[in-house]
């Protein structure tokens, strides 16, 4: 049995995986989304804000075939 992913980074990782080679698409739409970006770890960081609004797509394609 396989493994479930412990965190949303391995879920990314496991998912990217199974897509890889199947010309397989993931798309993610933002609408005014705001992501405070921490300048390091620990309680006396700074933050900047990245806002996003539109789509970040992702493709996976086998290299091993030509592109068309």
């Amino acid at each position: 049995m396989a493994e479930h992913p412990k965190d949303w980074s391995e879920l990314a990782i496991s998912l990217y995986d199974k897509l890889t080679g199947r010309n397989a698409e993931i798309t993610y739409e933002f609408k005014d989304f705001n992501l405070d970006v921490p300048s390091g770890p620990g309680d006396k960081a700074q933050y900047a804000r990245w806002g996003m609004n539109g789509s970040l797509v992702i493709r996976a394609r086998d290299m091993k075939t030509p592109a068309k």
